[in-house]
């Protein structure tokens, strides 16, 4: 069952041309989530990553935030319609921590505390593109928006910036995660509308 916020205030997308096709500007953050927030005690929280082969690196909450981050000013978009623009994130660059991952993938499944999963080309997640996100306007991020820590994929809609993550499998092949078995796009693209398949 998803859980969102009522009653967010949108304008449609003539307002501004950087919204994509049928998207609605708001000023709110919507909530919107498949179950229930996993409450996550940051002293139990790891970030892994593991090629094909097996092989993992993996990170603690400090180890994680002793690497270096990046302040990453960016619109989103949500496949629901909305979108909002101008927000202002920290986090730590997919290019950081899959460096020195030897891997010939093309692909990724992140997996999140909670059990979620979604799929995303690893493409789409290097030259600077795509971080692991722990703060939202200079703050800590709050359990609602995916804290203590998510995917921040904001080329693509939200729902392939997994809330909660905890690690990502580089695959060979593109395989669908929760969302995308239940119908939405495999890669989410919000300017050519990929909403569903």
């Amino acid at each position: 069952m998803a859980i969102l916020s009522r009653g967010f205030g949108a304008r449609r997308r003539e307002s501004d041309p950087r919204l994509p096709p049928g998207q609605y500007l708001t000023a709110d953050f919507p909530v919107l989530s498949a179950g229930p927030t996993p409450q996550i005690p940051l002293g139990e929280w790891r970030f892994v990553i593991r090629t094909e082969k097996g092989v993992t690196t993996s990170w603690t909450w400090d180890e994680f935030l002793a690497l270096p981050s990046e302040e990453v000013a960016t619109d989103i978009h949500c496949v629901t319609r909305w979108s909002k623009l101008d927000t202002s994130w920290r986090g730590v660059s997919l290019d950081t921590l899959l460096e020195g991952v030897d891997s010939a993938d093309a692909y990724v499944m992140a997996h999140c505390y909670g059990g979620y999963t979604t799929n995303v080309p690893l493409a789409d997640l290097l030259g600077g593109r795509a971080w692991i996100a722990y703060e939202f306007d200079g703050q800590p991020l709050a359990p609602e928006h995916g804290g203590p820590a998510r995917l921040l994929v904001p080329h693509l809609y939200f729902w392939k910036s997994a809330k909660w993550i905890r690690g990502l499998v580089l695959q060979e092949r593109d395989e669908p995660g929760f969302w995308e078995q239940n119908g939405y796009h495999l890669h989410g693209d919000p300017w050519t509308e990929e909403r569903y398949w």
